[in-house]
């Protein structure tokens, strides 16, 4: 039987341990955090992502976590609309293929998967790696030294594997924030079954009203200093930054309040590497290819290409061939993922009130009769 230690218990993590224990794998999952965590900001599965969940025996188990499609209203500062972009429009777009799921019902259903196929050992970390043509050998924290013929770094953006096995230099940092947490309680000021979201100079606000233990809050900003403001904290950067908004920001800031430590709050990066992967040593999900919250395809691009490692994997004895073949498959698609972030800066935190307006006529166009098939072929495309 093959064993694979796999660094990281988050969805990148797990899916791998997944689709490996599928294929007759043995696998071991370390996670430096003590427990289970969970983010409350959505994710959307389509394309490749949506097909690998499939593959992966998941859908059944995340439809009852389906958010669904809502209507999306943009306000101004003080929360009075500006216009509605309908559900239908996002439909348009995305076609039937397409499910958004709150991170942590994702990867709580990816647990739930393979809690029974896989050793899963928290508050546990790689001391050293070593690895020769036959097998790689791992020094865990805990005491124990693991033989593998296959090591995943699916540690994420701050990859400790990455750093230890391929080097420092491939983290490209932003000069954004983001922070998303989940919301109890719907609060004033959103619309039932939709979701808000202010679009000004340098900063978006989004609050998505689903009911209870299906809000959530979402805030990016661009500052000149990343790392001063994750210092202050997420109540102060957060209230400091939008603290002059309206609508339901100012009680999705009180919810912060009463728990900060269940936000997700981070400088934004893209990882930039050359290769992923060297001898039997991987890098997957975030760790090799970050494409940042405002590509909105992370969590698909996780999903994808754990399932398409154990593919390669299924079809080649030899792993680093293996590897090889899998990165050439899946980086075109997310080079392409990461130029579009990039460009989607623009549109999260726009650099002018001019360019503020611009993506308002934009929108506004794509709501007018007739333009929906345009947007979906333009969807289409892109995705190829």
């Amino acid at each position: 039987m093959k064993r694979a230690v796999i660094v990281g218990a988050g969805i990148a993590g797990l899916a791998t341990a997944l689709r490996l224990g599928q294929d007759g794998w043995r696998t071991v999952v370390v996670e430096r955090a003590p427990a289970r965590r969970s983010s409350g900001y959505l994710v959307n599965l389509l394309g490749a992502g949506y097909d690998a969940a499939e593959r992966l025996g998941l859908l059944t188990a995340l439809s009852a976590h389906d958010l669904g499609l809502f209507t999306t209203v943009l306000v101004r500062v003080d929360g009075r609309p500006k216009f509605t972009v309908p559900s239908a429009i996002a439909e348009a777009a995305l076609g039937s293929r397409v499910m958004s799921v709150f991170r942590g019902d994702l990867e709580s259903t990816l647990y739930e998967a393979v809690r029974d196929r896989t050793e899963i050992r928290f508050g546990t970390t790689v001391g050293s790696v070593d690895q020769d043509s036959a097998r790689v050998r791992v020094v865990l924290s805990d005491g124990t030294t693991e033989d593998a013929d296959l090591l995943v770094g699916a540690d994420g953006v701050h990859s400790a594997t990455r750093t230890a096995v391929l080097g420092s230099d491939f983290r490209v940092d932003l000069p954004y924030v983001v922070g998303a947490f989940p919301l109890p309680h719907p609060v004033a000021g959103v619309p039932e079954s939709s979701g808000t979201t202010f679009i000004g100079p340098g900063r978006t606000a989004a609050i998505v009203n689903l009911g209870p233990q299906r809000s959530s809050a979402f805030f990016t900003y661009r500052c000149a200093d990343p790392g001063a403001e994750l210092g202050r904290g997420p109540v102060d950067a957060l209230g400091a930054a939008f603290g002059d908004l309206g609508g339901g920001v100012p009680d999705a800031i009180r919810h912060l309040e009463e728990d900060p430590a269940g936000a997700y709050f981070d400088a934004v990066s893209q990882v930039v590497m050359p290769r992923w992967s060297t001898g039997r040593v991987v890098l997957l999900g975030d760790a090799a290819w970050c494409v940042t919250l405002f590509a909105g395809h992370g969590a698909a691009l996780a999903l994808a290409g754990a399932d398409q490692l154990g593919a390669a994997l299924q079809r080649h004895d030899d792993v680093p061939a293996a590897l090889a073949e899998w990165e050439t498959g899946l980086r075109p698609e997310a080079t392409k993922r990461q130029a579009l972030a990039r460009r989607g800066m623009l549109q999260y935190a726009p650099p002018s009130r001019f360019h503020v307006w611009m993506s308002d006529l934009t929108v506004r166009a794509i709501t007018l009769p007739g333009v929906r098939g345009l947007v979906r072929r333009g969807i289409d495309r892109a995705n190829r």
